[in-house]
């Protein structure tokens, strides 16, 4: 079992080339399985400009207004799982869509008492959703969204949402696709880029804020029952090869 986490970044790229998705076909027919959760951070910004809608971040998170929220789930369970779920179909593979409510796969509630307004935490994972659409032949892409106890609809940063989901189901690997090709040991040296770094090294290193969620993300898929990730430049169709091979980018060991 493989858990992919499909940045916004990756999807952007992707138009107007290969369907990155085609390298999972023969590895499905081969027996492989796989789940995949999508971001579109990128997809957000361009319809919130459009709408005049101002959104910062903070610490790596968007702060969620609920307009911005309003936008956020439109944006992520209608264009972009549709989008993700008909390119898959177009490789032949059995894609469902499915949010982050559905099954009750993700249990969630405020981040830090709300100080990113409608922004959730993962608090449990229960993936028997996944499970049975995987045992019945399809592959499950999970849109990042949830709604709390209360029914609000809160806005997971898709980095977490993925590393948790990997933790749950103790995948094999997870990857990470991202606009970076991996991590880096002494950021801005783009020299400084590991080739492989553990649990522990990480807890010890400081990053920017946009790599803190991933970061975050990475820690917690290996710590709660992957067996390791991988983060790697999700731009990169050749880099998207390796990293199903267990080569490339960053890999992260528990």
């Amino acid at each position: 079992m493989i858990v992919i986490k499909l940045g916004g970044h990756a999807m952007g790229q992707s138009q107007n080339q290969e369907n990155p998705f085609q390298l999972l076909a023969s590895r499905w027919e081969a027996g492989e399985r796989f789940a995949i959760i999508h971001g579109g951070g990128p997809m957000i910004d361009t319809e919130l400009k459009r709408k005049n809608i101002e959104s910062t971040f903070s610490n790596g998170y968007r702060v969620t207004t609920p307009q911005v929220m309003e936008v956020v789930e439109m944006v992520l369970t209608g264009s972009v799982l549709r989008s993700v779920v008909r390119s898959l179909n177009q490789v032949g593979l059995p894609a469902v869509g499915i949010t982050g409510s559905d099954g009750g796969l993700l249990s969630v509630r405020e981040k830090d008492g709300g100080a990113y307004g409608l922004v959730g935490e993962v608090v449990s994972v229960n993936p028997s959703i996944i499970e049975t659409l995987i045992g019945s032949g399809y592959l499950p892409v999970i849109s990042p969204t949830a709604n709390d106890g209360d029914g609000r609809a809160l806005n997971i940063n898709g980095d977490i949402a993925a590393g948790a989901i990997a933790g749950a189901l103790k995948a094999d690997q997870m990857i990470f696709m991202t606009d970076v090709p991996g991590i880096y040991g002494n950021w801005p040296d783009k020299n400084s880029l590991l080739n492989e770094v553990s649990v522990s090294q990480l807890r010890s290193m400081d990053f920017a804020d946009g790599m803190i969620p991933k970061v975050s993300a990475v820690i917690n898929a290996v710590s709660s029952g992957a067996r390791s990730a991988r983060i790697i430049d999700g731009k990169s169709i050749a880099a998207f090869a390796d990293a199903l091979v267990g080569k490339g980018g960053t890999w992260v060991k528990p």
